[in-house]
Order: structure tokens, then sequence, then C-alpha cells
């Protein structure tokens, strides 16, 4: 099984690279110009999906206007199944959502692999009432398979501005074995962190190109790192609380 997971992910990523390259520079090229622009990069998901929000936050080598937006009822550690049984409520979102400080030169990125629960549709959709440019990272063909649990019958997928497929299977769960009855090993997780990096890493790209510095965490455990990154600390920890 060792062997067949890494092959599973290699070609997932290759497939990812050819299907999704457009859509990914799209949204690097969104991500420069918003920080170039004064504005942030903020991420949202539930349960598993904000690991992802926390992969790219506060990160040695990764840009540091990164915010995400940590709903901690939403999240695993107050309860696995009480957090499942908010994300599918409509309406729960509004609540946390009025107190996010969300503006027209940010972009938002909802994650959801099913794309199919009411949470990060409403999230989606209040960040684009307050003007920001949304990217849905979702598995088309995850939500197709399954009807939206959100009132307006909308999926995650036709919420956003953007839409960056994952390719994770139905169920994300890409393997089997004969003597198991369900499938296993999940790919969302490893596939999305690599989709975000390297939107990142091309945004950085870009932003130099343009004669843009971009703001960048060197990691703390180099000798000399804390004064360069404090400076960086500074400068957004107004709108990022939670680089204090």
């Amino acid at each position: 099984m060792l062997n067949n997971y890494f092959e599973k992910i290699h070609l997932l990523l290759e497939e990812v690279m050819k299907s999704e390259q457009d859509a990914m520079e799209k949204a690097a090229g969104k991500v420069a110009e918003a920080i170039m622009n004064g504005g942030i990069i903020q991420l949202f998901g539930c349960g598993h999906s904000h690991i992802l929000t926390e992969e790219v936050f506060y990160r040695a080598g990764g840009l540091v206007p990164i915010r995400p937006i940590l709903v901690e009822p939403l999240m695993l550690h107050e309860g696995a199944l009480r957090s499942s049984r908010l994300e599918r409520q409509n309406g729960y979102a509004e609540g946390f959502m009025k107190e996010q400080d969300i503006r027209p030169e940010d972009v938002v990125f909802v994650l959801s692999t099913s794309g199919r629960n009411p949470v990060p549709v409403d999230v989606a959709q209040v960040a684009i009432e307050n003007g920001a440019f949304t990217i849905g990272l979702t598995s088309l063909e995850y939500s197709q398979s399954q009807p939206s649990r959100h009132t307006s019958g909308k999926h995650l997928f036709n919420s956003v501005d953007l839409v960056i497929n994952n390719h994770s299977v139905p169920g994300d769960a890409i393997l089997a074995h004969e003597k198991v009855k369900v499938p296993f090993a999940p790919t969302s997780t490893v596939i999305g962190a690599a989709i975000l990096n390297a939107i990142l890493a091309e945004s950085i790209k870009i932003m130099a190109d343009k004669g843009f510095e971009p703001p960048i965490f060197l990691s703390g455990n180099i000798d000399g790192a804390d004064a360069h990154n404090t400076s960086l600390v500074e400068k957004y920890q107004k709108r990022i609380p939670l680089l204090s």
C-alpha cells in the first residue's frame, strides 16, 4: 500500500498540474494583486479542510499576510461529530462571519472537498458581498456526485469567483483492499497543500517580477530572522491579530 498511495498521489499531482494550471495561475495573479494593493489573503475550511488554512499561516518561507478564519466549533478538537453537524446547518455561518474583517482588496479561499455543506457556501457568499475575490478549492467529481445541503441548492463550486479542482474522488478515499470493506487513504489534504503552496509561490514570483518585495517569513530558527519577521508582523498585525 505504501507504493500504491505514493503512485496515486503522484498521478493526482500530475492531473492537477495539467488540468488546473490556468486556474492556479489566475489565483496566483489575484493573490499578488491583493497583496500589492494592501489586502490580505484569508482562508476558511471546516473539519479537516481547516488544516490547510493553518498550513500556509505563519509559515517559514511563506507569505506574511495570510489570515486563517478559525472557528473552533467547526474544527475537530471541540468534538468531531459536533463539527460535522454544525457544518451542515444553514445560516450557521452568519454568526461568525459578522465578526470577520473582509475587504474588497482581499482574496478569500474557501476549502471544502465535497463542497455540498451550507457553511462553506455561506462563507463564500459573505466574502463576495464584502467585495473580496473568492476562490473555492474543492472536488468537482465529489460535488457533482452528491446533492447540495444548502437551501439554495448551490455547491461551493458555483458559489465562488474561481474554482480549483483538487480531483479527489467521491468520499476522498483512493485505495481499496479485498479484505477491507470500505475505501481508505484520503488525498485532499496532500493535494490541497501542494495547490496552495504552488499558488503562493507563483504569486511571489509575480510580485518580484513587478518590482514589489514579497513579504515572506524567514524561519525563526535561523539566526537573525527575528528582526526581519518582527518588522513584517508589525505591518500586518492590525489586520491579522493571530500574528501576535
